[in-house]
């Protein structure tokens, strides 16, 4: 995530260092920041809200884009632009579960990532919504455990989280 001064730097090595892997760029806030994103080697950008800006650079086609939504109107204003997948965040601030089951009946054709409040708890109960191709949570690199540099637990914890959590249908 493009959080901190470092992020660049990390995402450039990341993708240097380790090409089997495909790196992206969350927290994109602005044009410039999906542009810097992409010169560091990010193969896609992931904002937690949708600006025009934002919605237009990713047509463009500097990095592949999801933009974030919360509300109906916004998911509206990304299909004016031709987004079909979409980032719900907060998911669980913004309605949660009963949310995306809402966005299902007037926006059958979309797809969501569900982030934001996620837990292992509840991930599952994301996954089993049609319209929801994935989810994302902090509790797999939580910040207590990047403090003491405890690499080894958050590798477990993604590998548990790989293997956990299975979408229920075919999408």
């Amino acid at each position: 995530t493009m959080r901190t001064p470092a992020a660049l730097a990390a995402l450039a090595a990341i993708a240097r260092q380790v090409p089997e892997i495909t790196v992206g760029a969350g927290t994109v806030l602005s044009a410039d920041d999906m542009r810097r994103a992409a010169a560091a080697g990010a193969t896609f950008a992931i904002s937690p809200g949708a600006t025009p800006e934002l919605l237009a650079a990713g047509r463009e086609g500097i990095l592949p884009y999801l933009p974030g939504v919360a509300t109906a109107s916004e998911i509206q204003n990304g299909i004016d632009f031709g987004y079909h997948c979409f980032k719900f965040f907060p998911a669980a601030g913004a309605g949660g579960i009963a949310a995306l089951r809402a966005f299902a009946a007037p926006f059958p054709r979309l797809r969501f990532c569900a982030t934001g409040g996620i837990t292992p708890e509840t991930a599952q109960s994301y996954l089993d919504l049609p319209n929801v191709l994935s989810v994302g949570g902090s509790w797999i690199a939580p910040a207590e455990l990047i403090a003491r540099k405890d690499w080894s637990a958050i590798e477990a914890r993604s590998r548990d989280a790989a293997t956990s959590f299975k979408r229920k249908s075919a999408r």
